[in-house]
Protein backbone atom coordinates (compact mmCIF):
# COMPACT_ATOMS: atom_id res chain seq x y z
CA UNK A 1 0.00 0.00 0.00
CA UNK A 2 1.36 3.37 -0.37
CA UNK A 3 1.81 6.22 2.74
CA UNK A 4 2.48 9.56 3.22
CA UNK A 5 5.86 9.72 5.58
CA UNK A 6 7.03 13.05 7.30
CA UNK A 7 10.70 12.46 5.96
CA UNK A 8 12.43 15.84 7.23
CA UNK A 9 10.69 18.51 8.07
CA UNK A 10 8.31 19.96 5.88
CA UNK A 11 9.36 17.07 3.44
CA UNK A 12 6.59 14.64 2.84
CA UNK A 13 6.96 11.36 0.54
CA UNK A 14 5.16 9.02 -0.78
CA UNK A 15 6.07 5.45 -0.54
CA UNK A 16 5.12 1.80 -0.33
CA UNK A 17 4.36 0.51 3.49
CA UNK A 18 3.95 -2.56 4.00
CA UNK A 19 0.12 -3.64 4.53
CA UNK A 20 -0.99 -3.44 8.20
CA UNK A 21 -2.36 -6.56 10.27
CA UNK A 22 -4.79 -7.42 12.54
CA UNK A 23 -2.89 -8.22 15.60
CA UNK A 24 -5.40 -8.56 18.31
CA UNK A 25 -9.08 -10.01 17.67
CA UNK A 26 -11.39 -7.09 17.87
CA UNK A 27 -9.17 -5.42 15.20
CA UNK A 28 -10.51 -4.15 12.57
CA UNK A 29 -9.07 -3.30 9.11
CA UNK A 30 -9.99 -0.04 7.42
CA UNK A 31 -9.29 1.12 3.81
CA UNK A 32 -8.87 5.08 4.17
CA UNK A 33 -11.81 7.36 2.96
CA UNK A 34 -10.40 10.66 3.31
CA UNK A 35 -7.82 12.31 6.08
CA UNK A 36 -8.41 15.89 7.28
CA UNK A 37 -4.81 17.88 7.77
CA UNK A 38 -4.73 19.13 11.70
CA UNK A 39 -3.44 21.91 12.99
CA UNK A 40 -1.40 19.32 14.97
CA UNK A 41 -0.17 17.75 12.21
CA UNK A 42 1.00 21.06 10.80
CA UNK A 43 3.05 21.23 14.37
CA UNK A 44 4.84 18.00 13.62
CA UNK A 45 5.64 19.23 9.73
CA UNK A 46 6.55 22.74 10.61
CA UNK A 47 8.71 22.20 14.08
CA UNK A 48 9.31 18.25 14.17
CA UNK A 49 7.38 18.33 17.60
CA UNK A 50 5.09 19.44 20.06
CA UNK A 51 6.22 19.67 23.45
CA UNK A 52 8.13 16.72 24.23
CA UNK A 53 6.69 14.42 22.08
CA UNK A 54 9.28 14.68 19.17
CA UNK A 55 9.12 13.04 15.99
CA UNK A 56 11.48 10.52 14.79
CA UNK A 57 11.94 9.93 10.94
CA UNK A 58 10.24 8.91 8.49
CA UNK A 59 7.11 9.39 10.23
CA UNK A 60 3.57 8.49 8.99
CA UNK A 61 1.39 11.76 9.71
CA UNK A 62 -2.64 12.10 10.57
CA UNK A 63 -5.43 11.37 12.39
CA UNK A 64 -8.42 13.00 10.93
CA UNK A 65 -10.06 10.11 9.20
CA UNK A 66 -13.35 8.02 7.70
CA UNK A 67 -12.94 4.95 6.15
CA UNK A 68 -14.54 1.77 5.18
CA UNK A 69 -14.71 -1.69 6.94
CA UNK A 70 -12.43 -4.54 5.12
CA UNK A 71 -11.78 -6.83 7.30
CA UNK A 72 -12.73 -7.65 11.11
CA UNK A 73 -11.41 -9.95 14.10
CA UNK A 74 -12.81 -12.89 15.38
CA UNK A 75 -13.60 -11.24 18.34
CA UNK A 76 -15.53 -7.73 16.67
CA UNK A 77 -19.44 -7.60 17.55
CA UNK A 78 -20.29 -4.44 16.03
CA UNK A 79 -18.45 -3.65 12.45
CA UNK A 80 -18.80 -5.87 9.43
CA UNK A 81 -16.77 -5.45 6.01
CA UNK A 82 -18.60 -2.78 4.06
CA UNK A 83 -19.47 -0.46 6.80
CA UNK A 84 -18.73 2.82 6.94
CA UNK A 85 -17.12 4.31 9.65
CA UNK A 86 -15.55 7.54 11.54
CA UNK A 87 -12.57 6.49 13.39
CA UNK A 88 -11.72 7.87 16.83
CA UNK A 89 -7.33 8.18 16.86
CA UNK A 90 -7.28 7.80 20.52
CA UNK A 91 -6.31 4.36 21.56
CA UNK A 92 -6.71 4.06 25.55
CA UNK A 93 -5.43 0.93 27.46
CA UNK A 94 -8.81 0.77 29.66
CA UNK A 95 -7.14 -0.50 32.85
CA UNK A 96 -5.53 2.28 34.02
CA UNK A 97 -6.28 4.54 36.65
CA UNK A 98 -7.75 7.33 34.64
CA UNK A 99 -9.42 5.17 32.26
CA UNK A 100 -11.26 3.15 35.69
CA UNK A 101 -12.30 6.85 36.36
CA UNK A 102 -13.37 7.80 33.05
CA UNK A 103 -10.59 9.95 31.75
CA UNK A 104 -9.30 7.65 28.78
CA UNK A 105 -8.11 10.84 26.87
CA UNK A 106 -5.49 11.37 29.50
CA UNK A 107 -4.57 7.50 29.84
CA UNK A 108 -1.40 6.86 31.64
CA UNK A 109 -0.97 4.34 27.96
CA UNK A 110 -2.44 6.39 25.65
CA UNK A 111 -1.95 5.48 21.73
CA UNK A 112 -2.84 8.21 19.65
CA UNK A 113 -3.04 8.00 15.86
CA UNK A 114 -0.14 9.97 14.40
CA UNK A 115 1.85 10.95 17.60
CA UNK A 116 5.64 10.32 17.67
CA UNK A 117 6.06 7.39 20.21
CA UNK A 118 2.51 6.04 20.51
CA UNK A 119 1.23 5.52 16.95
CA UNK A 120 2.12 6.25 13.55
CA UNK A 121 -1.00 8.18 11.82
CA UNK A 122 -3.42 7.15 9.23
CA UNK A 123 -2.09 8.68 6.05
CA UNK A 124 -2.12 5.53 4.30
CA UNK A 125 -4.41 3.23 2.13
CA UNK A 126 -4.92 0.84 4.94
CA UNK A 127 -5.40 1.19 8.86
CA UNK A 128 -6.03 -0.84 11.91
CA UNK A 129 -7.75 -0.30 14.95
CA UNK A 130 -9.49 -1.37 17.68
CA UNK A 131 -13.30 -2.12 17.12
CA UNK A 132 -14.39 0.57 19.52
CA UNK A 133 -12.86 3.10 17.99
CA UNK A 134 -14.54 2.74 14.45
CA UNK A 135 -18.11 4.49 14.31
CA UNK A 136 -20.20 3.22 11.83
CA UNK A 137 -21.46 6.47 10.33
CA UNK A 138 -25.13 7.46 9.43
CA UNK A 139 -27.03 6.25 6.23
CA UNK A 140 -25.76 9.02 3.82
CA UNK A 141 -23.15 10.87 5.96
CA UNK A 142 -20.11 11.27 3.78
CA UNK A 143 -16.74 10.01 4.75
CA UNK A 144 -15.87 13.79 4.90
CA UNK A 145 -18.49 14.50 7.59
CA UNK A 146 -16.93 11.62 9.55
CA UNK A 147 -13.36 13.38 9.32
CA UNK A 148 -14.91 16.50 10.37
CA UNK A 149 -16.56 14.77 13.52
CA UNK A 150 -12.77 14.50 15.08
CA UNK A 151 -12.21 18.01 15.55
CA UNK A 152 -16.21 19.01 16.38
CA UNK A 153 -15.83 16.43 19.10
CA UNK A 154 -12.95 18.45 20.75
CA UNK A 155 -15.67 21.08 19.83
CA UNK A 156 -17.98 20.09 22.00
CA UNK A 157 -15.42 18.57 25.10
CA UNK A 158 -14.76 21.85 24.97
CA UNK A 159 -18.09 23.45 25.26
CA UNK A 160 -19.27 21.02 27.92
CA UNK A 161 -16.29 21.91 30.27
CA UNK A 162 -17.59 25.57 30.26
CA UNK A 163 -19.87 27.25 31.91
CA UNK A 164 -23.36 26.33 31.55
CA UNK A 165 -23.75 27.94 28.75
CA UNK A 166 -27.21 28.66 27.81
CA UNK A 167 -27.59 32.53 28.05
CA UNK A 168 -23.62 33.11 28.43
CA UNK A 169 -21.81 35.59 26.64
CA UNK A 170 -18.60 34.01 25.24
CA UNK A 171 -15.71 34.53 23.52
CA UNK A 172 -13.08 32.27 21.15
CA UNK A 173 -10.00 33.82 20.24
CA UNK A 174 -8.68 32.09 17.02
CA UNK A 175 -11.00 30.68 14.50
CA UNK A 176 -9.60 28.43 12.61
CA UNK A 177 -11.40 24.96 12.50
CA UNK A 178 -11.07 24.23 16.46
CA UNK A 179 -12.29 27.50 16.94
CA UNK A 180 -15.04 27.12 14.62
CA UNK A 181 -16.02 23.99 16.00
CA UNK A 182 -16.41 25.42 19.39
CA UNK A 183 -18.70 27.89 17.99
CA UNK A 184 -20.54 25.42 16.71
CA UNK A 185 -21.23 23.84 20.01
CA UNK A 186 -21.40 26.61 22.20
CA UNK A 187 -24.39 27.79 19.75
CA UNK A 188 -25.93 24.57 20.07
CA UNK A 189 -25.63 24.59 23.74
CA UNK A 190 -27.27 28.27 23.76
CA UNK A 191 -24.97 30.76 24.04
CA UNK A 192 -26.49 33.89 24.04
CA UNK A 193 -23.23 35.99 22.72
CA UNK A 194 -20.13 34.88 20.56
CA UNK A 195 -17.56 37.00 20.16
CA UNK A 196 -15.17 35.62 17.68
CA UNK A 197 -11.02 37.25 16.80
CA UNK A 198 -8.55 35.86 14.29
CA UNK A 199 -5.85 37.99 12.47
CA UNK A 200 -7.09 36.29 9.49
CA UNK A 201 -9.68 38.40 7.95
CA UNK A 202 -10.75 35.63 6.19
CA UNK A 203 -11.58 34.00 9.16
CA UNK A 204 -12.60 35.96 11.01
CA UNK A 205 -15.34 36.25 8.46
CA UNK A 206 -15.78 32.80 8.60
CA UNK A 207 -16.77 32.89 12.14
CA UNK A 208 -18.99 35.36 11.56
CA UNK A 209 -20.50 32.79 8.80
CA UNK A 210 -20.50 30.35 11.44
CA UNK A 211 -23.03 31.85 14.24
CA UNK A 212 -20.58 34.61 15.62
CA UNK A 213 -22.79 37.65 16.94
CA UNK A 214 -19.32 39.57 16.52
CA UNK A 215 -16.11 39.11 14.88
CA UNK A 216 -12.52 40.46 14.15
CA UNK A 217 -8.95 40.82 14.26
CA UNK A 218 -7.34 40.95 17.76
CA UNK A 219 -5.16 43.26 16.37
CA UNK A 220 -7.38 45.61 16.26
CA UNK A 221 -8.36 47.40 19.45
CA UNK A 222 -10.18 43.67 20.81
CA UNK A 223 -10.57 43.84 24.45
CA UNK A 224 -12.04 47.71 23.83
CA UNK A 225 -14.89 47.09 21.21
CA UNK A 226 -15.84 43.62 22.84
CA UNK A 227 -16.55 45.42 26.33
CA UNK A 228 -17.88 48.30 24.84
CA UNK A 229 -20.88 45.12 24.38
CA UNK A 230 -20.32 43.21 26.93
CA UNK A 231 -19.18 45.75 29.46
CA UNK A 232 -19.76 43.25 32.54
CA UNK A 233 -17.27 40.98 31.11
CA UNK A 234 -17.49 37.43 29.12
CA UNK A 235 -18.92 34.20 30.86
CA UNK A 236 -16.37 32.00 29.02
CA UNK A 237 -13.58 32.60 26.75
CA UNK A 238 -12.20 29.64 24.84
CA UNK A 239 -8.06 30.27 23.52
CA UNK A 240 -8.30 28.29 20.37
CA UNK A 241 -4.53 29.18 18.66
CA UNK A 242 -1.88 28.67 21.41
CA UNK A 243 -0.65 32.65 21.20
CA UNK A 244 0.11 33.93 24.02
CA UNK A 245 -1.34 37.41 23.56
CA UNK A 246 -4.52 35.35 23.16
CA UNK A 247 -3.89 34.47 26.94
CA UNK A 248 -3.89 38.08 27.78
CA UNK A 249 -6.69 39.21 26.20
CA UNK A 250 -9.35 36.70 27.50
CA UNK A 251 -8.31 37.52 30.99
CA UNK A 252 -9.02 41.43 30.02
CA UNK A 253 -12.20 39.73 28.47
CA UNK A 254 -13.48 37.56 31.67
CA UNK A 255 -16.19 38.47 34.04
CA UNK A 256 -15.13 37.74 37.41
CA UNK A 257 -15.65 33.61 38.54
CA UNK A 258 -15.73 33.18 34.40
CA UNK A 259 -14.13 30.47 32.50
CA UNK A 260 -10.86 30.32 30.21
CA UNK A 261 -10.58 27.52 28.18
CA UNK A 262 -7.34 27.19 26.87
CA UNK A 263 -7.41 24.60 23.46
CA UNK A 264 -4.66 25.47 21.26
CA UNK A 265 -1.65 23.58 21.20
CA UNK A 266 0.83 26.39 22.02
CA UNK A 267 4.65 26.20 20.38
CA UNK A 268 6.54 27.67 23.25
CA UNK A 269 7.25 25.89 26.73
CA UNK A 270 5.47 27.96 28.40
CA UNK A 271 2.36 29.90 28.83
CA UNK A 272 2.15 33.13 31.73
CA UNK A 273 -0.91 34.47 33.29
CA UNK A 274 -1.27 38.37 34.77
CA UNK A 275 -1.90 36.88 37.75
CA UNK A 276 -3.17 39.79 39.62
CA UNK A 277 -6.03 40.18 37.05
CA UNK A 278 -6.45 35.87 37.09
CA UNK A 279 -6.90 35.89 40.91
CA UNK A 280 -8.04 38.89 41.61
CA UNK A 281 -11.18 37.95 38.99
CA UNK A 282 -11.01 34.27 40.24
CA UNK A 283 -10.72 33.30 37.13
CA UNK A 284 -11.04 29.60 36.47
CA UNK A 285 -8.57 28.19 34.12
CA UNK A 286 -9.06 24.96 32.46
CA UNK A 287 -6.49 23.01 29.99
CA UNK A 288 -8.62 20.66 27.26
CA UNK A 289 -6.56 17.78 26.27
CA UNK A 290 -8.48 16.29 22.98
CA UNK A 291 -12.14 14.69 23.45
CA UNK A 292 -13.56 12.60 25.85
CA UNK A 293 -16.51 10.78 25.42
CA UNK A 294 -17.59 12.96 22.84
CA UNK A 295 -16.97 10.75 19.51
CA UNK A 296 -20.00 9.01 19.33
CA UNK A 297 -22.25 11.87 20.50
CA UNK A 298 -20.81 14.08 17.86
CA UNK A 299 -21.87 11.68 14.74
CA UNK A 300 -25.45 11.43 16.53
CA UNK A 301 -25.85 15.13 16.46
CA UNK A 302 -24.20 15.85 12.93
CA UNK A 303 -26.84 12.58 11.96
CA UNK A 304 -29.74 14.93 13.28
CA UNK A 305 -28.46 18.19 11.56
CA UNK A 306 -27.65 20.19 14.06
CA UNK A 307 -24.12 20.48 13.82
CA UNK A 308 -22.48 21.00 10.77
CA UNK A 309 -18.75 21.82 9.64
CA UNK A 310 -19.20 20.98 6.22
CA UNK A 311 -18.27 25.00 5.24
CA UNK A 312 -14.95 24.52 7.32
CA UNK A 313 -13.61 22.20 3.96
CA UNK A 314 -11.75 24.69 1.62
CA UNK A 315 -9.58 22.55 -0.54
CA UNK A 316 -9.41 18.84 -1.34
CA UNK A 317 -6.02 17.20 -2.52
CA UNK A 318 -5.64 13.51 -3.68
CA UNK A 319 -3.09 11.55 -2.09
CA UNK A 320 -0.28 12.24 -4.37
CA UNK A 321 -1.04 15.68 -4.10
CA UNK A 322 -0.84 15.20 0.01
CA UNK A 323 2.72 17.79 0.35
CA UNK A 324 0.74 20.44 -1.37
CA UNK A 325 -1.90 20.09 1.16
CA UNK A 326 0.48 20.61 4.50
CA UNK A 327 2.44 23.53 2.65
CA UNK A 328 -1.18 25.35 1.77
CA UNK A 329 -2.40 24.78 5.67
CA UNK A 330 1.16 25.58 6.82
CA UNK A 331 1.05 28.89 5.07
CA UNK A 332 -2.52 30.02 5.38
CA UNK A 333 -2.46 30.32 1.70
CA UNK A 334 -5.76 30.40 -0.44
CA UNK A 335 -8.31 31.39 2.01
CA UNK A 336 -7.78 27.93 3.69
CA UNK A 337 -9.47 26.65 6.76
CA UNK A 338 -9.62 22.95 6.11
CA UNK A 339 -7.83 20.73 3.45
CA UNK A 340 -8.70 17.33 2.82
CA UNK A 341 -6.60 14.76 1.19
CA UNK A 342 -9.07 12.32 -0.37
CA UNK A 343 -8.23 8.53 -1.60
Amino acid sequence: MQAVRLAALRRLEISDAPEPQLRRPSDVLLRISVVGVCGSDVHYYATGRIGSQVVRYPFILGHECAGVVEQVGPAARHLRPGDRVAVDPAMPCGVCDQCQAGRQHTCRNLKFLGCPGQAEGCLAERLVMPEHCCLRLAEGMSPQRGALSEPLAIGLYAARGALPLKGARVGILGCGPIGLSVLRCVRLLGAAEVYAADPLDYRARAARGAGADWSGNPADGLVERIRAQAPGGLDAVFECCGQQSAVDQALDLMRPGGRLMLVGIPEVERIALVIDRARRAEVRVLNVRRQCGCADDTLKLMAAGLLDADFMVTHRFPLPRAAEAFALVSGYHDGVIKAMIEF
